[in-house]
């Protein structure tokens, strides 16, 4: 499955990078319109995450997989035969679609696949698709050198090969053994009645609402750090693409080694406490960035790119461990499922709320840093009980 992963990545950075330029030259299609082809993009793919979780609790995960990407695939592909803008919403919102689910099934996978193992199994699948993004950006980047609109299509063509390829790797790997199927079964046989599942758990959707707030480092890199070096009068503009550079080789060196730190349940959370100062010191620099020189603001916003960055790892971490440590063993896919929303809902409100800490000037950093950070003291809280409930996972321990 870490082999799809990069395939995946590979593919959807080919695509990403060129998205906007593809609906502008090829599909000839207005600012206006592309902004609200990949807002309503966005909003169709919030649904993906807990129907795809849903489904993969009841159906084999391998093949409900396999469905998704070609799904994606299609969906790609058909972006290729129009230029009716409905038509164009349709698919991309498709394609939307597709991605969350196919994000959470992963995870998924890796959860059931990896058993106590899958925070570190996690961070080396984040690592080789962070790798394939870059290697996809790379390669479009190649491509367009050529100056042909029709590279575009030959782009986006790949893309949906990447989908095809990811099945394919897929219905060669096996299928873990599932918790909730086997449990369904059981229930069936005892006639008793299945547990409540994840909207019903107060607890756990308090916990996916302060994980919306956690997820706002993304937006950090997508919106606010561009547009404040924009908007700097002491800040280079070339600035910008060096920092997304700095985010992307931070990951791919210490995603695998920081997970260590979040081997078990009581680890990860305990976490959340040195997440929380990272936050603050991502914020406070940011802010001071504004006070100096060129050279002063290049060396703060170096240092506040790479805590934010850091958070980024930091979170990441916590969040695979937390999010399947709460949510009970027989419906981990309809749990995880809603925990995607996290992600999905912060891609809405993520450039929203750095643009307002932005035109609240400098100070503003400093309340988004801090803002989070508090955040991250409520998560720790808020869990606590509940992880008392239930026990953690045994170390798997390898024998030379």
């Amino acid at each position: 499955m870490v082999a799809a992963a990069l395939v995946d990545r590979v593919g959807s950075g080919l695509w990403a990078s060129v998205s906007v330029l593809y609906f502008t030259y090829v599909s000839h299609l207005t600012v206006a319109e592309i902004g609200a082809l990949a807002a309503v993009a966005g909003a169709v793919g919030i649904a993906g995450a807990p129907v795809a979780g849903r489904v993969a609790d009841r159906l084999p995960l391998t093949r409900v997989l396999v469905t998704v990407q070609i799904v994606r695939a299609l969906a790609s592909l058909a972006l290729l035969t129009t230029d009716h803008y409905a038509l164009l919403v349709a698919f991309s919102a498709l394609g939307g679609l597709g991605d969350r689910a196919a994000s959470v099934l992963t995870k998924l996978y890796a959860t059931r696949v990896a058993g106590p193992d899958r925070v570190r199994y996690q961070a080396v699948h984040r690592t080789v698709a962070n790798a394939g993004w870059a290697l996809g950006g790379l390669a479009a980047a190649a491509a367009l050198t050529l100056g042909a609109t029709g590279a575009y299509a030959w782009l986006l063509t790949g893309d949906a090969l990447s989908f095809l390829a990811c099945a394919l790797i897929t219905l060669r790997c096996g299928e873990p053994p599932s918790p909730s199927r086997t449990a369904a079964a059981s229930d069936r046989a005892a006639t008793t009645a299945p547990p409540a599942g994840p909207w019903r758990d107060r607890t756990y959707l308090a916990y996916v609402a302060t994980e919306t707030v956690l997820f706002l480092d993304d937006a950090v890199f997508k919106v606010g750090l561009p547009l404040w070096i924009a908007h700097a009068d002491n800040a280079p503009d070339g600035l910008a693409p060096l920092l997304m550079v700095l985010n992307n080789v931070m990951v791919v060196a210490l995603q695998v080694p920081m997970a260590r730190f979040a081997a078990t349940t009581p680890a990860a959370r305990r976490l959340l406490l040195p997440l929380s100062a990272v936050f603050v010191l991502g914020g406070l620099t940011m802010t001071l960035s504004a006070t100096g020189g060129t050279i002063t603001a290049t060396v703060l916003l170096t240092v506040s790119a790479a805590a934010f960055t850091l958070a980024e790892i930091l979170h990441a971490t916590v969040s695979w461990e937390l999010s399947v440590a709460l949510a009970p063993d027989t419906a981990q896919g309809s749990y995880l499922g809603v925990h995607g929303l996290a992600q999905a809902a912060q891609r809405s409100i993520g450039p929203l709320t750095v643009t307002a800490a932005i035109a609240a000037g400098p100070l503003g950093w400093t309340a988004f840093g801090s803002g989070i950070a508090l955040t991250c003291l409520v998560q720790h809280r808020l869990i606590r009980d509940r992880l008392a409930e239930k026990p953690s996972p045994p170390i798997t321990v390898s024998k030379n």
